[in-house]
């Protein structure tokens, strides 16, 4: 009788001590953070979209409190000269293992854009695979569907092995959740819409000089519309009352002699690239963004400006139409329609009301949908779903 009752007393004490240590690993597990490495181009030091997004993110996250994550940036080609991409890239590949070791890699975020960013981060998701690390990849780059269309049959394939063992997929607009889920059927529940964001600002009423300003931001060159725009900026000399500031790196000089042997000299400046307290001052200057890119996934510099309540002129690609609605918070002109892009930037130049209502209108859309909140709370989201207990290895 002795002994069955303390049987039955060290069975009710092991069934407490069980419990009490299962609630102490469960409470542990809630409280300890998400640990996410991030692969970027330079790790947010970088002056490219995609280090400009990352950035942003990271400003997000820090201003988060409840935010339960760990989050690590990694540089996989380096801010310098691309021939140092494989040190960089050796480097990230040693990062993630270490991390993975030391139980301090939950998640794998790979920003993907073309070209030696394909070609990285496909030997990046073959090791996380082999580690056992799930894997988020956030498509960029304006020009993915022509690149992985145009690939050869092998590495299209590698392409595609890629994306369908991401646990999940981010992309930035409605177009491109189109493409991927077309290139990548499997995946079509695996991917979520989640654009750019930037930081909220205030509408600035400044317009000392009684000068309607125009403000350009992003790389100099034929993709961005640049030649369109000075030949545009050209057409409008004979009217009064504007002045232009085109900002950007790329072939300044060439930029430069263009707009001299066009007339523009008095009218537009052209600085070179421009650092983030240089943006600012611009945004905070401008009245008009205008961005005639011929391709695009989802323009930072449209965003940074619907942020600052400028009135938009740009082109309806990539996933710009899921932002900005013609005659709405903008004003929207066929590619390389040098015209249309005339008349457009000639009724936001005359037109105190049409400004202020594009602009408004504009900056009520960034607070609603481009926010960093909003941005970081899906990002996380995303997180939490490529680690969820039906993801794994899918390659």
């Amino acid at each position: 009788m002795f002994l069955r009752k303390l049987f039955f007393k060290l069975l009710l004490w092991a069934t407490a001590g069980s419990a009490y240590i299962a609630g102490m690993l469960q409470r542990m597990t809630m409280t300890r953070p998400h640990h996410v490495l991030v692969a970027a181009p330079a790790g947010t030091r970088g002056q490219g979209g995609i280090d400009r997004v990352m950035a942003c993110l990271r400003v997000a996250l820090d201003a988060d409190p409840g935010a339960n994550v760990a989050v690590t940036f990694g540089s996989t080609r380096g801010p310098g000269h691309l021939l140092f991409s494989p040190i960089y890239m050796a480097a990230f590949c040693a990062q993630l293992i270490a991390l993975k070791a030391m139980g301090r890699c939950d998640l794998l975020h790979i920003n993907l854009a073309s070209e030696g960013s394909t070609h990285r981060k496909l030997v990046i998701a073959a090791l996380a695979r082999r580690l056992g690390v799930p894997y988020v990849i956030h498509l960029h780059g304006a020009d993915y569907r022509e690149y992985w269309d145009n690939a050869s049959p092998r590495f299209a394939r590698a392409i595609a092995r890629m994306f369908e063992g991401a646990g999940q997929i981010i992309v930035l607009g409605t177009v491109w959740a189109e493409f991927v889920a077309r290139k990548v059927p499997a995946a079509r529940n695996r991917i979520s819409i989640v654009p750019n964001a930037t930081a909220r600002r205030e509408r600035h009423q400044h317009r000392a000089d009684g000068q309607v300003h125009i403000l350009f931001l992003g790389r100099l060159g034929d993709r961005k519309g640049v030649p369109q725009l000075a030949e545009a900026l050209r057409a409008l000399l004979p009217l009064d009352g504007w002045r232009a500031t085109i900002a950007g790196d790329g072939p300044v000089e060439e930029a430069r002699r263009q707009a001299r042997q066009l007339g523009l000299g008095d009218r537009v400046d052209l600085p070179g690239w421009v650092g983030p307290v240089e943006v600012d001052a611009l945004l905070g200057s401008a009245d008009i963004l205008v961005l005639p890119s011929l391709s695009e996934n989802l323009p930072m510099s449209v965003i940074e400006g619907m942020a600052a309540g400028l009135a938009v002129v740009t082109t309806p690609v990539g996933a710009v139409p899921d932002i900005v609605t013609d005659e709405v918070n903008g004003l929207i002109v066929p590619p390389s329609d040098v015209p249309a892009l005339t008349e457009a930037l000639r009724r936001v130049i005359e037109d105190a009301d049409l400004r202020d209502r594009l602009g408004r209108a504009a900056q009520d859309v960034h607070r609603a949908r481009l926010d960093l909140a909003a941005f970081a709370e899906a990002t996380q989201q995303a997180w939490l779903r490529a680690t969820g207990p039906s993801t794994g290895d899918r390659a």
